[in-house]
């Protein structure tokens, strides 16, 4: 009676389980955008420049878009902001949502996530909130890293929240609690499961559909945990991270969302740490490794699974990397190939983007197992910092971010 009261309560507050919802690396969470008829060469000096911003605050957060409005998280002075503006560049309002990470590496991090007129984010020190994506009044709020014990990594909180039919979700990691769901309309906890072990890490959830089922696909620090989001009852977990084996590496950190291919999941973290991959067993309540690789230590901007292929960048030290393509059932490495250094990478309309780390290369490359091609690049020349935020696209515009400065592209043919 009271579930049934409940779900009632959920559809009266506007639930819509069809809702668009916009969101880090794409749809689906794992960097492929749906768009066609784009561009398939530039010129050289890049396609069309259609906007630019200065003053959305520092940040390596993605800029993210519903098609009506632009939205971008930074750090002004100690507190985090979402910004709102148009698309001919007015500003339609900036107002704080949440706390900073003021240690090493401060600036923003945490994407919005929006659907329809709600967007939720997750301030430095672990602040979910929910803001109206019309005025940019704070729906809820709820301090989950207080509330619930977190235990900090060292570069504050990453996550971008993931949204499960009424649930907001948010991981939180530490001694009691692992991940955590709330009513998406009200702030109120629906469930948290037991902690699995291993500090908040770096990587935002993710939904995974398996043989009819759903889970939840989130990690801490050291773990990875396929999650009911029903319930929140933990269906399988996985030790991924093993501090005793790699004690003399204290920093590692987990950014990566898992990767999957129907029962096949990859995992990968960087820093010379070996990538997994692992396959669900028949009875879906566990996983069996079916190989380490120790070359494809992708660090913090995604990877892309095409037609049986990986394609990403690796770590040689934090300021270098090549390209790679791997063979998903087997592992092997096709081809691992220098461009500048590494960094993020997105797929759309039968190319791969990529925007390199340190001198800010965006470029157009074809996915071909057989070589890395790069087909046409230009290069940001405003902002600050390391070019660590992911690339968007909708609606035939590529959005992209340079600390302060945010971007936008015509991608039409």
């Amino acid at each position: 009676m009271k579930r049934s009261l409940y779900i009632l309560f959920t559809l009266l507050l506007g639930f819509s389980a069809n809702a668009q919802i916009y969101q880090f690396r794409g749809p689906s969470r794992d960097g492929k955008f749906t768009e066609t008829g784009l561009l398939q060469t530039w010129p050289e000096n890049g396609p069309e420049l259609l906007l630019e911003f200065e003053g959305i605050g520092k940040g390596y957060s993605s800029v993210i878009s519903n098609g009506k409005y632009i939205y971008a998280t930074g750090m002004i002075d100690t507190l985090d902001y979402l910004t709102c503006l148009d698309f001919e560049g007015n500003k339609k309002w900036q107002v704080p949502y949440g706390e900073s990470w003021k240690k090493s590496f401060p600036d923003t991090r945490s994407t919005p996530t929006i659907e329809d007129d709600r967007i939720y984010l997750v301030s430095g020190i672990g602040e979910l909130a929910c803001l109206n994506a019309e005025t940019g009044a704070i729906n809820w709020k709820v301090n989950v890293d207080r509330d619930y014990h977190a235990d900090w990594h060292i570069w504050g909180v990453s996550e971008s929240p993931l949204i499960v039919d009424d649930k907001v979700i948010c991981t939180p990691g530490g001694t009691e609690t692992s991940v955590v769901a709330f009513n998406k309309m009200t702030g109120e906890k629906v469930w948290e499961t037991p902690s699995v072990g291993g500090q908040r890490s770096y990587a935002s959830p993710t939904l995974y559909k398996l043989n009819g089922q759903r889970y939840i696909l989130a990690v801490t620090a050291t773990n990875l945990l396929a999650v009911n989001p029903e319930t929140g009852e933990v269906k399988m977990t996985y030790q991924y991270y093993e501090h005793e084996k790699w004690s003399d590496q204290p920093g590692l950190i987990w950014t990566n969302i898992p990767l999957f291919k129907d029962d096949e999941i990859f995992l990968s973290m960087g820093y010379d740490y070996p990538a997994k991959m692992l396959k669900v067993n028949e009875n879906q309540d566990g996983f069996t490794e079916l190989f380490t690789d120790t070359i494809f230590d992708n660090h913090h901007h995604g990877l892309i699974e095409l037609d049986g292929y990986i394609y990403g960048s690796n770590w040689e030290n934090n300021r270098k990397g090549n390209w790679l393509c791997m063979n998903w059932k087997t592992g092997e490495i096709t081809y691992n190939q220098p461009w500048n250094t590494k960094g993020a990478m997105i797929f759309a309309d039968s190319l791969l983007y990529i925007y390199e780390e340190q001198r800010g290369n965006v470029a157009i490359v074809k996915p071909d197992p057989a070589g890395f091609q790069v087909i046409s690049s230009f290069q940001i020349q405003k902002g600050s910092g390391p070019h660590w935020a992911h690339p968007y696209i909708l609606d035939g515009k590529l959005f992209l971010r340079h600390g302060e400065v945010l971007m936008v592209y015509n991608l039409k043919a």
